[in-house]
């Protein structure tokens, strides 16, 4: 079988900024007044007292949020914040607003019931702000959309970091698909994910039963570090930037890659190599079996694979020319049958993480058995069983120009 004859091309993706000086800190908030603030959602109240940001509850309302009228990427965060123990609270990044009224499906190991969002209502990222006991201060929630993306309650020190009834200092550093937060210098939450790559910040005052409750901010401050874009690797109307390779029936058809199976296994690979990388895709598999690889070497096709099943699997991660099937979904209850599926990969250093339609399908910290430091990426048509299967919307995750 032919083996990739490709020639060894190196481009890297930054993991951060050029090595430009970034810009200072500057104040969100200036003591005195409100002004790039605007409330949305809820009856909750905000006002200015002695240099602080004051949220009160309000009997009956819904979630409320004060948002900054200006959108961030990439950037550090810090605030500082005291919070009535009897009341939950947060700071959104990268959040926005539903346009109309939005069907959201959340999924947490077994399919939920759809929730219906009305317009106009805040999602996104939240940085969690909580009481002492439950531990959950510093993780990240999707408010109205995904809910829990990594909850800190069962990590023995970060879940203590927060104090309940003192000023408690966050830090929170945005960069790419990597969102970090820290609670009184304590590590807590490090999450991978690219849902969501700008957005407006916000302050959370929770619904709440009972009298009235406050949650307090003061020294907001960002460090703007611009932004990452995709960029895409496919122009839609040809195999320009890819290479076929072995087997199988590749086609341009509907600004997509078709491939069929044949007698032997057929792949598109990349001209261009990564070593860290946050990759993305669309796939439809309509039979057989397919893969999405990273960090493939040219001559072995050793790499990293995302594995794709029209019946199960999807998701996984398989490691070809090693240890085959490592982690994942035994099913494809996150798959939508016969249709388009969006697919991103994340490989930085050893860590690997893998979504399927937002959903984190694998989350390895520290792959200590990954031996690949760069490679091709490619599309796989099987030829084990007869194969149908589309790609389009191949891109990766660059630093925006400045």
């Amino acid at each position: 079988m032919r083996r990739f004859v490709l020639s060894t091309i190196a481009l890297p993706l930054a993991a951060g900024l050029a090595a430009a000086a970034a810009p200072g800190f500057v104040p969100l908030f200036n003591g005195k007044s409100l002004d790039g603030w605007e409330v949305c959602n809820g009856k909750a109240s905000y006002r200015v007292e002695k240099g602080e940001i004051v949220g009160t509850t309000a009997e009956g309302s819904p979630n409320s949020f004060l948002c900054t009228k200006k959108e961030y990427g990439d950037f550090v965060l810090e605030f500082e914040t005291k919070t009535d123990p009897a009341l939950n609270s947060g700071v959104q990044i990268r959040s926005h607003r539903y346009p109309a009224e939005t069907i959201v499906q959340t999924f947490d190991g077994k399919q939920t019931s759809p929730r219906k969002q009305p317009a106009g209502r805040v999602y996104g990222y939240q940085v969690e702000i909580a009481d002492e006991k439950s531990g959950a201060s510093g993780g990240i929630y999707d408010e109205a959309r995904r809910g829990w993306v990594h909850n800190i309650a069962s990590d023995p020190v970060a879940s203590k970091a927060f104090r309940d009834n003192q000023w408690n200092k966050y830090r929170v550093e945005a960069r790419g698909d990597r969102i970090r937060t820290w609670i009184n210098g304590v590590p807590c939450a490090d999450l991978v994910d690219s849902m969501d790559l700008t957005g407006f910040v916000a302050l959370q005052v929770h619904a709440y039963k009972g009298p009235q409750t406050e949650v307090r901010w003061r020294n907001v401050r960002i460090q703007d570090l611009g932004r990452h874009e995709w960029r895409s690797l496919t122009d839609g109307r040809t195999m320009k930037g890819w290479t076929h390779d072995g087997g199988g029936d590749w086609k341009v058809e509907e600004g997509a890659f078709h491939g069929t199976s044949t007698s032997s296994p057929g792949y598109l690979v990349s001209d261009e190599s990564f070593k860290d990388v946050t990759a993305r895709l669309k796939v439809k598999i309509l039979k057989g079996n397919s893969g999405f690889f990273l960090r493939a070497d040219p001559k072995t096709r050793a790499g990293y694979e995302v594995e794709i099943d029209s019946e199960k699997r999807t998701g996984g991660y398989w490691e070809v020319g090693g240890r085959n099937w490592v982690t994942g979904p035994e099913d494809n209850a996150v798959v939508v049958k016969n249709d388009w599926n969006l697919i991103t990969a994340s490989l930085r250093g050893r860590r690997i993480v893998f979504h399927v339609n937002g959903n984190k399908t694998v989350d390895i910290p520290e792959d200590t058995q990954g031996k690949i430091d760069a490679g091709r990426l490619a599309i796989q048509v099987h030829a084990r069983m007869p194969t149908d299967v589309w790609f389009k919307d191949i891109e990766v995750l660059v630093p925006a120009k400045r």
